[in-house]
């Protein structure tokens, strides 16, 4: 299972941590303010009060055992670039850091890091979508021109097969898994049949969710 370390806990990095232990990870929580280190010391693994520029420390923490490194201290830019270049350094798999704005993701692209992260970006972005159609429940921009939606069933397709419907070749989009309640079916095949309130998580062109969404 992999091994999760956070740097940096105000509100997005203690989210993020909190979300994978909940999930059954091992989650390593790293910040300078005691404050928050106590706050969080029942809801991770482990919750260390330290500086995440401190290389001694994160080493001595054992930073490169970990799998994934989230770098969630966008507010510093300077302490951003460095605990992500010495948690690269140290050997950390991947490490996703938080970004400011796009030369601030630059300059972390630039130094290692294999994702860049901009969270009130694509939250703004995931609420228009939610505003301006009342199917598309969730949405995560995954590239440039490509992104992965949660959309509730709509009435035409209830009690239809996935082969009947055939979305790939209407709507232009690949169903990854399809939830029904607290069951989800990761492996869905092309006679499954689409439920009352089922929601199905798809993957598409953004052009082609777009025009998903006008669908209501």
């Amino acid at each position: 299972m992999k091994q999760f370390v956070v740097i940096g806990c105000g509100r997005f990095g203690a989210s993020v941590a909190t979300s994978l232990y909940s999930l059954g990870y091992d989650v390593l929580a790293i910040d300078k303010d005691a404050e928050i280190i106590q706050e969080l010391s029942n809801d991770v693994t482990h919750a260390v009060q330290t500086d995440a520029i401190d290389e001694n420390a994160l080493r001595t923490l054992g930073i490169s055992n970990f799998d994934v490194a989230v770098i969630s201290i966008a507010s510093d830019i300077q302490s951003s670039i460095l605990a992500t270049l010495i948690t690269k350094e140290l050997g950390v798999g991947t490490v996703i850091a938080k970004a400011q704005n796009d030369l601030h993701g630059k300059v972390l692209k630039k130094i290692g890091a294999d994702r860049v992260v901009y969270p009130e970006r694509e939250m703004g972005a995931r609420v228009a979508h939610n505003l301006v159609s009342t199917n598309i429940l969730d949405y995560i921009e995954l590239a440039q021109d490509y992104s992965i939606v949660e959309i509730a069933a709509m009435t035409e397709w209830i009690g239809k097969t996935l082969v009947e419907l055939q979305l790939p070749a209407r709507y232009g989009i690949n169903v990854m898994a399809i939830k029904h309640g607290k069951d989800i079916n990761i492996t869905p095949y092309s006679r499954d049949t689409i439920r009352e309130n089922d929601i199905l998580i798809v993957i598409g062109s953004n052009e082609d969710l777009r025009k998903l969404e006008k669908k209501r």
